[in-house]
């Protein structure tokens, strides 16, 4: 299984590398971390919505209608769903304290991004998952002179008890096991790309580094 990174395919250079990794690649199955922004895929893509989308098109995936637009990927919303035997859930968008408490229907505009506390909820609800994606980090993984993580995403790790857990938005390469599950924050698609073998019992996630496109800082806030 490929999994990869923030990729930000709406900028050209990273949109081609995104699409090189997959044709020199060949996935079968590709599992991807959010800020994606390019969902017409030539291999089955699961992945979760990060806080650069068209959110136009991931609010019409999440209402289960047809965007305006051709997607081939399939977004995990606080949703699961079984690739290569893994019962994989997602919890889309980024975190705002000011949204945190509000209804999904009651964001607009560029507010969509975050995800809210039914979101977070209905996650939490999901049984027997093997792994969980998300966008944002939870605590105890990261450390820019403070801890960027996010305590909703802790619930989860405690609620769903994934074997693996991924994470995008941060743009650098960074593992910890936090309550008994493997958390690695992945570098974006544009510096590495990562394999995955094995099952929820027993399993290895490589890392490799990859020249398919023009070098791009390693570094963001995801903003």
């Amino acid at each position: 299984m490929l999994v990869l990174g923030d990729a930000h395919a709406s900028d050209p250079a990273r949109r081609e590398t995104l699409l090189e990794l997959y044709r020199a690649l060949e996935p079968a199955s590709v599992l991807q971390a959010g800020d994606l922004e390019r969902y017409d895929l030539p291999a089955p893509t699961w992945f979760v919505a990060g806080n650069n989308e068209d959110l136009d098109v991931i609010e019409a995936l999440r209402a289960g209608k047809d965007p305006s637009t051709r997607v081939t990927a399939t977004l995990l919303a606080s949703t699961a769903a079984t690739v290569d035997g893994w019962r994989v859930a997602g919890l889309s968008g980024n975190f705002a304290p000011t949204k945190y408490d509000c209804a999904r229907t009651e964001l607009e505009g560029d507010r969509r991004r975050h995800f809210t506390h039914e979101d977070v909820e209905l996650a939490a609800a999901l049984s027997d998952v093997d792994m969980l994606v998300t966008h944002e980090a939870p605590t105890g993984l990261l450390w820019y002179g403070y801890d960027p993580g996010c305590k909703h995403v802790d619930d989860l790790l405690e609620s769903l008890s994934p074997a693996l857990c991924l994470v995008g938005h941060h743009h650098r390469h960074r593992e910890a096991e936090i309550d008994g599950t493997r958390v690695v924050s992945l570098a974006p698609a544009w510096e590495r790309y990562y394999t995955l073998e094995g099952d929820p019992d027993g399993f290895s996630l490589e890392v490799h580094d990859h020249e398919f496109g023009p070098d791009a800082p390693s570094t963001g806030d995801g903003s």
